[in-house]
């Protein structure tokens, strides 16, 4: 889910970070009303000096969400109680994590970075400690998981790229993996991205989207290329029967130019929320289960990752952008493909 710009030390960019800011109460959603009406707000709900990333919603309506640390010191999980308003720290070492999500059995689980972070799938345990289910493919070291999905049959689907971090390349592919927490095995389910970011599952558990955000860089250059090849793209795959993923399909193809998308939700229709970090254009584009563009909702900061809410707030759409938390409400109820539906 990250893929940062502008920051020539971290090879990358973090445009959300420090750039400029589109004002929330000017900048109107745009596109099909019946998804998120013209006259819907954006609303700031809090706001650090850190990186957030990773939204997702727990049973209780509780927003968890990342604050990473880009220096390599101690990233954070914060959590947001929609009861009270109140913003709290639920993990002051987190490992680096990045994209969260709960599982069936109401477990927060964590996609770890790199630069000084786990490198792993993890557990973050009640009190707030990551605890590693699986940190090397075939004996070697993750790069940086950074974004995951539960499917509804268990299966955790996480990509494993790297855009930051000084810890050395021990794969030779930045993969989308499958983790089955039965068998407590991970295997590769496709190398036909080249660098995977953002990754959801459709509502009938039929479609993996994974977002192609390739930079052009591994983060290890000491002199960055002023001109990196980029790869930015949107796609889908189906997902079969045990688990494994069928033939790719772009669904969206966004250029060489500027940066794609990061992370993504879906909505009980299929439509898939996409965080699009262009610098011509950010916000949180919404497209049919096809690709088609649907809807574009402008975001304070370059957004890198979204979330529904739960109950009274299944249609609120919360976001993480640049070094804060917003939401804005929208027409259709999220899905949350590890949580049941009606909640």
């Amino acid at each position: 889910m990250i893929h940062w710009q502008h920051v020539l030390v971290l090879g990358i960019v973090i445009s959300g970070l420090t750039g400029s800011r589109v004002s929330a109460e000017t900048a109107a959603p745009s596109g099909d009303a019946s998804i998120v009406s013209p006259d819907a707000k954006v609303e700031t709900l809090w706001v650090d000096k850190g990186f957030t990333e990773g939204a997702c919603v727990d049973v209780d309506g509780l927003i968890y969400f990342s604050d990473i640390n880009f220096a390599g010191g101690k990233g954070k999980i914060m959590t947001f109680d929609p009861t009270t308003g109140k913003t709290s720290v639920f993990s002051a070492d987190s490992g680096q994590s990045n994209g969260l999500m709960i599982d069936q059995k109401g477990r927060l689980l964590a996609a770890c970075g790199a630069n000084n972070g786990k490198q792993c799938l993890a557990r973050i345990s009640k009190t707030g400690k990551p605890v590693c289910l699986v940190d090397k493919f075939e004996g070697k070291k993750f790069n940086a998981p950074n974004d995951l999905v539960i499917h509804p049959k268990g299966w955790v689907y996480f990509t494993d790229p790297r855009y930051v971090g000084f810890e050395p390349l021990e794969l030779d592919h930045m993969s989308v993996f499958r983790y089955d927490p039965k068998k407590k095995t991970v295997q590769r389910a496709t190398t036909d991205i080249t660098k995977p970011n953002g990754v959801v599952v459709s509502p009938d558990g039929k479609t993996l989207y994974v977002a192609e955000t390739n930079n052009g860089l591994s983060g290890l250059e000491k002199d960055p290329p002023k001109n990196p090849k980029k790869r930015m793209t949107l796609n889908a795959f189906p997902i079969k029967a045990d688990g494994s993923l069928g033939k790719k399909k772009v669904l969206a193809d966004f250029g060489s130019k500027e940066t794609g998308i990061d992370g993504m939700t879906v909505d009980q229709k299929g439509n898939v929320y996409a965080a699009f970090r262009a610098e011509s254009r950010y916000g949180i584009v919404v497209f049919s289960p096809e690709g088609k563009e649907l809807a574009y909702i402008p975001t304070p900061e370059m957004p890198t990752n979204c979330t529904f809410g739960i109950g009274k707030e299944a249609s609120t759409l919360y976001i993480t952008a640049g070094s804060g938390l917003y939401r804005i409400p929208c027409k259709i109820p999220g899905f949350h493909p590890s949580l049941p539906l009606d909640q």
